[in-house]
């Protein structure tokens, strides 16, 4: 068993990173610690009517990588990522969402409403992630293309679809004459949510009103709304992706409407490419339409 005394910083720094990208938020600690005798310690001074002893609190990731570097004396110091305590508190969700809604009515730009957005603290799911992403592409060409939220090569990079779903993409737009600088690609989230899990209600609804934004600002004729999470966003109910799929409805932006057409996430075509039959009639449906409006 390699033990922490043993590498780099750098090769801490890059532990810690994995390990945040798959949502764990504490290590264990070197040294075993007895938790069932700690609570029947506790629970025997209660009956005494003593006071407890209050447990060990459990080192954090970052401080145990703060500790194994000040133990090693000709290692530089390594820059530990900031505790969950020492960023932002949180705000109240209701709150925050007036306070999203109202950053995000103010941007008269896309420009404006990334700087509104990469300045916003009011989502707890900032805190856990290393990028803010935002549209990337050519907001003037009229075509939209929406994800769910950001996965952990697009988080790791900074860039939206990234990864091998990114390069599904790349294949899936090109197949029907399109490439992404062409476009404008974005995601429902701007933050990846800790272990890839499903964002809370109340942080969609926080999040709402900077997609709700960008559509407005952005002015597309036509969306490609892409995977479960994205197409139930928009469209609403419970349904699945393979109900959604394949059929055009208006969404309201602002005071007007916009057609969009959902189709299957890359990554559930990479789960199951048995489905691309069903992705690739949803794209040569939504460039007929893309065509049509020409």
């Amino acid at each position: 068993m390699i033990s922490v005394q043993d590498l780099s910083p750098a090769e801490l720094a890059a532990l810690l990173h994995f390990h945040a990208d798959a949502g764990v938020s504490w290590l264990l600690e070197e040294e075993p610690v007895d938790r069932f005798a700690e609570f029947a310690a506790m629970k025997a001074a209660r009956q005494a009517g003593r006071p407890a002893a209050a447990p060990s609190p459990a080192p954090s990731a970052a401080s145990q990588v703060a500790n194994a570097v000040d133990r090693r004396p000709t290692a530089p110091a390594l820059a530990a990522p900031p505790s969950a305590s020492a960023r932002a508190p949180a705000i109240p969700d209701e709150q925050a969402i007036d306070q999203a809604r109202f950053a995000a009515e103010s941007a008269r730009s896309l420009p404006e409403l990334k700087a509104a957005l990469e300045a916003f603290n009011g989502c707890n799911l900032k805190n856990s992630a290393r990028s803010t992403l935002f549209a990337s592409g050519n907001p003037d060409s009229g075509i939209m293309v929406i994800g769910p939220m950001p996965g952990a090569d697009d988080d790791r990079e900074g860039a939206v679809f990234a990864g091998r779903s990114g390069l599904l993409l790349d294949r899936m737009l090109g197949a029907i004459g399109l490439a992404r600088d062409d476009i404008l690609l974005t995601n429902v989230i701007p933050w990846r949510p800790p272990g890839n899990r499903a964002p809370s209600i109340p942080e969609v609804d926080i999040c709402r009103p900077f997609i709700e934004r960008q559509i407005a600002l952005a002015e597309p004729k036509t969306l490609l709304l892409l995977g479960n999470f994205t197409a139930r966003f928009f469209f609403g109910g419970n349904e699945t992706i393979h109900a959604l799929r394949g059929h055009w409805r208006d969404i309201g932006v602002g005071s007007g409407s916009v057609p969009a057409i959902a189709t299957l996430h890359p990554q559930d075509l990479l789960t199951a490419p048995i489905n691309k039959r069903l992705a690739w009639q949803d794209l040569l449906a939504f460039r007929r339409r893309i065509d049509a409006d020409a």
